[in-house]
């Protein structure tokens, strides 16, 4: 079953469907044949369109704000080259001319008072352009109908369109007006502009855009250029960073003239088109610089940043460390006060002076201070320990000594020791001295 895009459309319609989405990678259907019926379903022509829209070109049907074209045609260096039309020969040609002179000014007058009284009447149609791309391929057709399909290569886009081609190409374009109504037209298209040696100069040294007066795109061109007679060729290139008029060749020009009119103009132009290749390489250059010395810059900058970003981290990873560090000697603080007063609060209490079975010990400390208590002399050597634990002179980690004899006395459960001997097993008489060593740097 055929898709719904594709319902009530012809064989060859779908075909041109289907090779417009493989030509231009458009991915939905609908979109595809939208733009096919803006271009009367000339496939050459929208794919032309859609090509100059992806170099950012504007679309014929989505144009930006109207301007007059941006053409010098001022200049009056402009190369001028017209082709007078050949006076009569003979006394029967000036007879023949003689008795046509009448009728044609008659015509002629009656026509352009016909054409004047006509613009109050209605206004020109030509002055709207509507569908630009149309009026090119509709050109386009009616001339490959009437004089075949060997012909320079039109290009199948705007005036504006081809302007802009040639300008970024830097390329020079030559612009035909075609006069329906001109005597001289038909003989122009058929003998000279068909000419195999006109196309194949035309399509290697130039870009090519025509159009007939008689459609809106033609006529808003003719508004531009200002031509004087047909057949009408512009030779339009980039000079002096200005899209510019450096040539007009008017009337009926043969092949051979016209070759020689076109290279004599390009030739005497050749170095504006070098000179702009040159300063536009030496911009990219620049630019390209430019573009490299920023690159450099935000590398460098980046990494700058990144340095910093590093010592940021590292900074802040040192102040969760430190933080981190100082929690946990607070919380060993705490533990550790706690601690000091659970054994404070679980410590037997202090034996009388008269209790013949206490023992006063005399503790030196470590900071040269002195701490007397009594103890039994049936308590454990645990008792002693946690007493000088839960002093807040007493060091973190620390041992007691006895000196007479000297010796370490074992207050903490050990592999040789696992439950500490009382005071008396230990030989203490009943008055002692014991020194606390301070172990906590050990």
């Amino acid at each position: 079953m055929a898709a719904p895009e594709e319902r009530d459309l012809t064989q060859e319609q779908t075909e041109k469907l289907l090779q417009f989405q493989d030509l231009t990678g458009i991915e939905s259907m609908d979109q595809c044949r939208h733009t096919l019926e803006q271009h009367n379903w000339n496939i050459e022509a929208a794919v032309q369109d859609r090509l100059n829209e992806q170099e950012g070109v504007p679309s014929v049907f989505n144009p930006p704000p109207s301007r007059p074209l941006q053409v010098n045609t001022a200049d009056h260096r402009i190369y001028s080259y017209v082709v007078s039309r050949p006076q009569p020969r003979g006394l029967l040609g000036w007879g023949y001319y003689l008795i046509m002179l009448p009728f044609r000014f008659t015509y002629y007058t009656i026509l352009d008072i016909f054409r004047f009284a006509l613009r109050f009447i209605r206004p020109d149609p030509r002055s709207r352009v509507t569908d630009p791309v149309g009026d090119i391929v509709s050109f386009m057709h009616s001339f490959e109908e009437k004089y075949g399909r060997a012909h320079p290569v039109f290009y199948q886009g705007t005036y504006s369109q081809a302007l802009n081609d040639a300008k970024r190409e830097l390329r020079f374009l030559l612009v035909y007006l075609h006069g329906d109504d001109h005597q001289d037209s038909d003989e122009f298209c058929r003998n000279t502009l068909c000419a195999p040696e006109v196309i194949s100069l035309i399509n290697t040294r130039m870009l090519f855009w025509a159009c007939s007066t008689n459609k809106p795109e033609g006529y808003r061109v003719s508004q531009a250029l200002r031509e004087n007679t047909y057949p009408f060729l512009a030779m339009i290139m980039l000079k002096d960073r200005r899209m510019t008029v450096v040539g007009r060749l008017e009337g009926l020009i043969q092949p051979d003239d016209l070759i020689n009119q076109l290279t004599f103009i390009m030739d005497a132009n050749q170095t504006y088109l070098v000179s702009e290749r040159l300063e536009r390489e030496e911009r990219n250059q620049t630019q390209v610089l430019r573009q490299q010395q920023d690159e450099a810059y935000l590398a460098s900058l980046r990494a700058d940043q990144e340095k910093e970003r590093k010592k940021r981290e590292e900074r802040e990873r040192k102040r969760r460390k430190e933080e981190e560090v100082q929690q946990q000697k607070l919380a060993e603080e705490r533990r550790r006060q706690e601690e000091k007063e659970r054994k404070l609060e679980c410590l037997p209490p202090e034996p009388s002076p008269d209790d013949p079975e206490s023992v006063k010990i005399i503790f030196k400390l470590p900071n040269d201070s002195r701490v007397e208590r009594r103890f039994h002399f049936s308590q454990s050597l645990t008792v002693i320990h946690d007493f000088l634990f839960s002093l807040k002179e007493s060091p973190e980690k620390f041992q007691i000594e006895a000196n007479f004899p000297r010796r370490v006395l074992p207050c903490i459960p050990s592999e040789e020791w696992p439950n500490p001997p009382t005071l008396q097993e230990a030989g203490l008489s009943h008055t002692e001295v014991l020194f606390v060593q301070d172990l906590t740097d050990e």
